[in-house]
């Protein structure tokens, strides 16, 4: 996430900062992973991943529930409540990221980061950064007409992450997410489900 993911988001994955874990989400939720992915990749071609045509980021930012992800080792600690909140600064160039989740044994774990727009064109393109990673790729690859929804992706299609305003999505939704995501070159039979009891 820009994250939750991005996380973002995008979209929405998250950090002990005191062991250094991070993980990328809602999901604005993404710059470490996305950047060991993009290195991981950087020989293979895949087609140029297209993002939504426009995003207005001041309905974007807020808090979003990481809906399902792609696996991914940075959210392995994450057993649940994986969230994404998105503030905009001034100017509407930066976005404060604050990805939080919940471990097996209840603790909570969150994490800041920053995201600049990298397409101010369409607002549908960041870089994000957590710490003293790099930074990664953040784009927001669809979003609900009403801001319901979100994917957020990045252009290796190594991660993904479904986000939403509310802990759920009806089965019309994921129906047209899920026909979006293989739209765009992703597997959505790869996605884990994020449980979310609304904590």
């Amino acid at each position: 996430m820009l994250a939750a993911g991005i996380a973002p988001g995008g979209y929405m994955n998250y950090m002990n900062t005191s062991k250094g874990l991070a993980w990328a989400g809602a999901g604005f939720t993404t710059s470490a992973a996305v950047v060991y992915g993009a290195r991981r990749m950087r020989s293979k071609r895949v087609p140029e991943l297209e993002t939504a045509p426009h995003v207005d980021l001041e309905r974007y930012q807020g808090r979003w529930f990481e809906i399902a992800r792609y696996p991914n080792p940075f959210e392995r600690r994450c057993a649940k409540n994986t969230t994404a909140e998105y503030t905009l600064g001034k100017g509407g160039r930066r976005v404060v990221v604050e990805n939080r989740c919940t471990t097996e044994d209840g603790r909570g774990y969150s994490v800041r980061g920053r995201a600049t727009v990298a397409n101010r064109d369409t607002g549908a393109k960041l870089r994000v950064k957590f710490g003293p990673f790099g930074s990664a790729d953040y784009w927001i690859v669809d979003v609900a007409p009403d801001y319901r929804y979100a994917i957020v992706g990045e252009p290796k299609r190594k991660f993904l992450w479904i986000l939403s305003r509310t802990p759920s999505v009806d089965a019309a939704d994921r129906a047209t997410i899920d026909l979006r995501v293989r739209a765009a070159g992703y597997d959505p039979d790869r996605l884990v489900r994020t449980p979310q009891d609304g904590a």
